[in-house]
């Protein structure tokens, strides 16, 4: 007998840190200039490239959104781009991007499309149609309210050696308490350690 049920999507969490859990430095939101030396090393471009290989869908914040549209695009026809970068820029305009935003009325890059406001309710829609994994995209309020919902399976951390000092952090208290076991690590030339962890599930 042949089953007719869609195998449940697998949501991913890709996001760097530092050391002290936190998204951005003290300065602010755009106070990100610590992980850039460690977003750029083999071993994230391998970890990007292992993603691509999986998801079909992308979700963003308005924010991510506004800086990935204005930065990737022409990347995938740059001939003088890293091969594994103009690949992640192949496939970022050729997926499908969900946009979390209560301000933005259109999205314009190919393949984009705006969201209501409530992430949760979205990914399990999204959960039900046909399709590979659900990537949320360096969007830690995407990621905290997925977490509370209890709608992320697996978590991608490119964790820096860097101490910000100040900022946001990714885990707050409150999160909901969780297990999660390490299936992959692999570390960079920039010290940084690439961790994969999938929720347990009892």
């Amino acid at each position: 007998m042949t089953s007719n049920t869609t195998p449940r999507r697998t949501v991913v969490a890709n996001i760097s840190l530092s050391l002290d859990g936190r998204v951005n430095g003290p300065g602010g939101e755009y106070d990100m200039s610590w992980i850039a030396p460690h977003a750029v090393t083999d071993a994230a471009r391998d970890l990007m490239v292992r993603l691509t290989d999986t998801a079909t869908t992308i979700l963003l914040g308005r924010k991510n959104y506004e800086g990935f549209a204005g930065f990737w695009p022409p990347v995938a026809d740059d001939e003088n781009a890293e091969p594994r970068d103009r690949a992640t820029a192949r496939w970022l305009n050729s997926t499908e991007k969900v946009v979390f935003s209560t301000t933005l009325t259109d999205a314009t890059w190919q393949n984009s499309w705006i969201a209501g406001a409530d992430p949760a309710a979205t990914v399990r829609r999204l959960r039900e149609e046909p399709g590979g994994d659900i990537v949320i995209q360096n969007s830690s309020s995407l990621i905290r309210a997925l977490l509370d919902a209890g709608e992320v399976d697996r978590m991608m951390i490119n964790l820096c050696p860097e101490l910000a000092g100040g900022g946001a952090r990714l885990f707050e208290d409150g999160v909901p308490r969780t297990s999660w076991s390490l299936t992959d690590l692999s570390t960079s030339e920039s010290g940084a350690i690439c961790l994969v962890y999938d929720r347990v599930t009892n």
